[in-house]
């Protein structure tokens, strides 16, 4: 049977309490609670910004493409051809023309701005996960020449209005008239709602089917652009370069990450920034086990001397307090991780309980984007934070070790 360093044995003994001075023992468990505290808030909160970006990643992407290819000018004419050669890239799963405009809709006295999508409903499914969304009415009753349009949740509400109601869409784009410079009016019926748990999309989107947008925007057999869907979205970048060669001069070619490029940049930011300002709570408590180790090291002066005495080297008394130290940040580091993993796996059920009990709703999808709140942990970060907050305890423990060793036997029985 292995048999450990007599050091480690009595640096373990001294995190006890010994009979009638139990204060040290104390100091040693506050310095353990402060370490797991410090660990386990800073897992939390990185986990929630973890959540927080691949839950709007994934509702972003099931909204929108991983790729887009459009025509300067806003119109596309040649799309089929481009379309054709986009699909030829072994990268590409799926392509799906489409028309983009802006228009108001006007229900009764109520208007709304709006950012209007026409698609072909066979072939959007194939580049979204738009019908997944819908909440009401069916995304195939988007028919040609039946003027049918599908509405996000929120605009729906702004609007009061349901699947079967009649909404009147305003466009931009004037007509000419014997009576003067008339602005391009249609009735159409809501066909479906949507619901995608983004206020952004819900409120501020409008789908048509895309032969009737091309009669109302008066794009003919143009559109505004083709649509990619890639096996791997995380290639999209690389994938929409090679497609740009692939084109030449002409079409844009733009992939997911810089159309909300601002968001997730500010995401890796804020992760960064908390990581270092609540790294302070962890320095906090490492400063703790600088003034535990000290008074303990005033505390046993006496058995320091003794182990002199009896051959121990001022190496050995090193290690003695350096493991005393690192038992105190092993035993809060493995203790923050272990509540901070339990904590974020069950962060939104107590969310939703606080919010329960209080009556009152934390995150508002018009300021976050969303009512919930995700939290992921990622193992590469759990284990950074470990490491990190394990090595400031293990650089507490240099200086009040190395007073230990300077101890000399005979100056500390002077008194005793």
């Amino acid at each position: 049977m292995m048999k450990w360093p007599y050091e480690f044995f009595i640096g373990g003994r001294y995190l006890r309490a010994a009979r009638g001075n139990r204060f040290v023992s104390f100091i040693s468990t506050i310095s353990m609670i402060g370490i797991a505290v410090g660990v386990m808030v800073l897992i939390v909160v990185l986990s929630v910004m973890n959540g927080f970006e691949i839950e709007l990643r994934t509702r972003i992407l099931s909204m929108t493409s991983h790729a887009t290819i459009s025509g300067f000018g806003g119109s596309m004419r040649d799309w089929r051809s481009i379309a054709g050669r986009a699909a030829t890239n072994p990268e590409v799963a799926a392509v799906a023309p489409y028309i983009e405009g802006q228009a108001m809709l006007v229900a009764g006295k109520r208007t709304s701005g709006v950012q209007v999508y026409g698609v072909l409903p066979d072939e959007e499914r194939k580049v979204s996960q738009l019908i997944d969304h819908i909440s009401s009415g069916k995304f195939d009753d988007l028919r040609a020449g039946e003027y049918g349009v599908l509405l996000g949740s929120e605009l729906a509400k702004e609007l009061r209005v349901q699947v079967g109601d009649r909404v009147s869409m305003i466009v931009p784009q004037a007509t000419v008239t014997i009576a003067g410079v008339m602005p391009r009016l249609k009735r159409f019926k809501v066909v479906a709602i949507f619901s995608a748990g983004m206020y952004e999309y819900d409120r501020n989107l409008a789908y048509l089917h895309m032969a009737d947008a091309a009669k109302i925007y008066r794009m003919a057999d143009s559109v505004s652009g083709v649509r990619l869907r890639l096996h791997d979205l995380f290639k999209a970048p690389r994938v929409a370069l090679q497609v740009a060669n692939d084109l030449g001069t002409g079409p844009y070619v733009s992939d997911w990450t810089r159309y909300h490029e601002n968001f997730f940049r500010s995401i890796a930011l804020m992760k960064r920034v908390l990581f270092f300002i609540l790294l302070l709570v962890v320095v906090v408590a490492a400063f703790n086990i600088i003034s535990t180790l000290v008074m303990v090291v005033k505390d046993k002066q006496a058995d320091i001397a003794i182990l002199r005495t009896f051959g121990a080297s001022p190496r050995s008394i090193l290690k003695i307090f350096m493991a005393q130290g690192t038992g105190i940040g092993a035993i809060g580091t493995g203790l923050g991780v272990l509540l901070g993993t339990l904590l974020s796996s069950n962060l939104q059920t107590l969310v939703h309980l606080l919010e329960k009990i209080l009556g009152t709703q934390f995150l508002d999808a018009k300021v976050y984007f969303m009512s919930d709140l995700p939290a992921v942990v990622q193992w590469p970060d759990a284990l950074q934070i470990a490491a990190t907050a394990f090595g400031l305890c293990c650089l507490s423990t240099l200086y009040p070790a190395w007073r230990a060793a300077r101890t000399q036997p005979a100056r500390a029985l002077r008194h005793e």
